[in-house]
């Protein structure tokens, strides 16, 4: 029995990286069932792999080769063959065995399942160079219905976002929800992970669904935080966070010591936060400006958003929102810097 391994991983292309991806065909490893022989695969199982960097941004020409290092496996939803196919998340490493400069996921040094990470991913759905829904010419009527609208005129591509929906399940990823967004076209759902490096994984392989998913449906997964300029909305890649103190043994001067932790390295965060962001941080459109670090309850016009459930019980126990992540950020970055400025609180 043969197993498809459809290898995964970010280019080199700078400021955000693209979405890369080929297929080794292997072996399937023979597990003794109850009543019959179960063919599969393990992480362990799925050998490292080259390929040429020049081609992508990560090497050149005279010295092409690349190494890929498997991270972490999840069942192919999208396959279309008889046989196992398996997504391989991979680190792209350098020949003499260190990480590739672009290989951000490396920077993170340890796994830390007590923090815990619930990504709200905004998209726009582009289709003849158009916002899905949108007229041949011109614009169609201003935001205010579109938000979780249901019927043909308020939403679209509904059936496109329920497949995306049932397959991150399928491949065993903690996709807690959809919603239409405040622009016609657009659309966010959450993932939920525990853990730093499985949050950005989980969240890469959600993209690679959605750009698989779009070759079938003729889309553009369009993730510009600032897809039409004029009044619509952008689109952000909020970010839920906790740690288990801020779950457990909170108080309002912890978190208070959180928030002073992020304004003092506000534009740390905003460096890794994505590009063109200042496009969509205007003040305006449920955003903070992008100068100025704020929080506040219930206040989507805040940098951070403090739930009424982190509050109703006098602070001892919630989590924060920070809204000012790009749609297209890199999670890994995202993880990184909040874990670092979580681990900097001293109260």
């Amino acid at each position: 029995m043969k197993v498809k391994l459809e290898y995964i991983w970010l280019d080199g292309y700078e400021p955000e990286p693209n979405l890369r991806s080929k297929v080794k065909v292997v072996d399937a490893k023979r597990q003794q069932g109850v009543d019959r022989d179960v063919f599969g695969i393990e992480l362990k199982d799925c050998p490292e792999w080259s390929f040429d960097g020049s081609s992508t941004n990560q090497a050149e020409g005279h010295f092409s080769d690349c190494v890929l290092k498997p991270v972490s496996l999840y069942p192919n939803p999208l396959n279309k063959g008889v046989i196992p196919s398996y997504f391989v998340m991979c680190e792209v490493y350098l020949p003499d065995g260190t990480p590739h400069p672009s290989n951000t996921r490396s920077s993170i040094e340890t796994e830390d399942e007590d923090l815990w990470f619930g990504f709200e991913q905004e998209y726009t759905l582009v289709k003849d160079g158009r916002p899905l829904g949108f007229p041949n010419n011109g614009y169609p009527a201003p935001q205010g219905k579109y938000y979780c609208g249901v019927g043909n005129g308020q939403v679209n591509g509904r059936t496109f976002v329920d497949e995306h929906l049932e397959m991150c399940i399928y491949a065993g990823i903690d996709i807690t929800g959809t919603n239409a967004e405040v622009m016609l076209g657009q659309w966010e759902y959450q993932v939920f992970s525990k853990g730093k490096k499985k949050a950005g994984d989980d969240l890469w392989i959600t993209r690679y669904i959605l750009e698989q998913m779009s070759e079938n449906y003729g889309f553009k997964i369009e993730f510009h935080p600032k897809p039409v300029q004029g009044d619509w909305n952008g689109s952000g890649l909020h970010c839920n966070f906790s740690n288990k103190r801020m779950r457990e043994n909170g108080s309002k001067e912890y978190f208070e010591g959180i928030f002073k932790q992020f304004e003092d390295r506000h534009w740390l965060h905003i460096e890794n936060y994505g590009s063109d962001n200042n496009l969509r941080l205007t003040g305006k459109h449920e955003t903070q400006h992008i100068s100025k670090f704020s929080w506040g309850v219930s206040n989507r016009g805040a940098s951070i958003r403090v739930p009424l459930n982190t509050t109703h019980n006098n602070w001892a126990s919630g989590y924060l929102e920070d809204r000012r992540p790009a749609s297209h950020a890199d999670p890994y970055k995202i993880v990184k810097v909040i874990s670092d400025s979580l681990d900097l609180v001293e109260v």
